[in-house]
C-alpha cells in the first residue's frame, strides 16, 4: 500500500492561516498521514524557512510520522556542515528522518551560497559518497574530520527524474524521488531501477469541489517548468477524495511506494484531512 506524505505549509500559508509548523506537523500525524516534508531553499525570491530548523520543529512536535527533506542540497554547504545538519536531524527525530537529496535550484541560489553553479554535480557526487561515513562517525581523511553524534544513516532518496539522477539513485541511494511526473513516467523509471529502490513521487494538487483547480494548477506547472500544457494537465491531483484515490492508485500501480503531496491553494488543514480520506479509500 502506498504511503502518503505532505509538504509542510509555506511561510505565507502559516501566516495567512495562523498555522505554525508544529501545529501543522501534529495535524498531519493526527489524521494518519505517513510523513511531513520541508524544502531546502536559500534564494528563491520569497521568504522561506531553513530546512534544518523547520524539520527540527516538526520532529519535536510529533512522535510517529517520518520527517522528510524535499530535497536537501548538500553541495551548497561545506560538506562537514551538511553532515552535521543531517546527523542532528536524525538524532532529534529519533531516527525518523528520510533524506531526499538533490543538486537543484537555480544559478542565483548557488551564487548566494558562494558555490560555482558548474560544480554542483561533482560536489553532489562527493557528498553522496562521503556522507554515509561522516554520519557513522568515521574519520574521513578527505576532510580531516569526524563528526558527532554518530547516527544511523537515514534513507537517501535521490531527487529528480533525469537519467543522471536515476543513475545516482541506483549507485548511492535507497530510493528514487522524482517530482511532477506522470504515472507512465514512474513506470518507465521503475523499469530502469529494476525493483531495487523505494520509489517516492512528489506531486501537487487541491482536493475538493473546485472544478477549475486542475487547469489552474497545470497552467502554473507549465509556466514554472516550461512543460507542455498537455503534459502538465496530467499531473495535478484534484477533485473529491474518491477521485484523488483513483489518481493515487494509478501511481501505486506504476510502482510508487510513497507519494509526497504539496497543496496548491488555501485551507491546509482541510486538505490534509481530504488527503487522508483518499488514502483510506485505496
Amino acid at each position: 500500500m502506498v504511503d502518503i506524505g505532505v509538504v509542510l505549509p509555506s511561510l505565507a500559508v502559516q501566516q495567512g492561516e495562523k498555522l505554525d509548523l508544529a501545529a501543522a506537523a501534529r495535524h498531519a500525524e493526527d489524521v494518519g498521514l505517513a510523513s511531513v516534508w520541508h524544502g531546502d531553499h536559500l534564494a528563491v525570491g520569497r521568504p522561506v524557512l531553513d530546512l534544518a530548523i523547520g524539520l527540527t520543529v516538526a520532529a519535536t512536535a510529533t512522535k510517529r510520522v517520518k520527517i522528510g527533506a524535499s530535497v536537501f542540497i548538500p553541495a551548497i554547504r561545506p560538506l562537514a556542515w551538511a553532515a552535521k545538519q543531517v546527523a542532528s536531524l536524525q538524532y532529534v527525530s529519533n531516527g525518523r528522518l528520510v533524506l531526499g537529496l538533490g543538486s537543484g535550484g537555480g544559478a542565483k541560489q548557488w551564487a548566494a551560497a558562494g558555490v560555482p553553479f558548474a560544480q554542483r554535480g561533482q560536489r553532489t557526487d562527493v557528498a553522496l559518497r562521503l556522507l554515509p561515513r561522516l554520519l557513522a562517525g568515521d574519520h574521513v581523511e578527505e576532510l580531516g574530520v569526524e563528526l558527532a553524534p554518530a547516527v544511523t544513516r537515514p534513507p537517501f532518496w535521490i531527487g529528480n527524474a533525469s537519467t543522471i539522477a536515476i543513475e545516482r539513485a541506483v549507485r548511492y541511494g535507497d530510493g528514487w524521488f522524482p517530482s511532477l511526473i506522470t504515472p507512465d513516467d514512474v513506470a518507465k523509471g521503475a523499469r530502469k531501477i529494476g525493483g531495487r529502490l523505494t520509489i517516492a513521487v512528489g506531486t501537487t494538487g487541491r482536493l475538493g469541489p473546485d472544478e477549475d483547480a486542475r487547469a489552474e494548477i497545470a497552467m502554473g506547472i507549465a509556466e514554472a517548468y516550461g512543460m507542455p500544457m498537455d503534459r502538465a494537465a496530467k499531473i495535478p491531483i484534484t477533485g473529491t477524495a474518491e477521485q484523488a484515490a483513483e489518481r493515487i492508485a494509478a501511481y501505486q500501480a506504476a510502482g510508487a511506494d510513497h507519494l509526497v503531496f504539496g497543496f496548491s491553494g488555501s485551507d491546509w488543514r482541510k486538505q490534509c484531512e481530504l488527503l487522508a480520506e483518499a488514502r483510506s479509500l485505496l
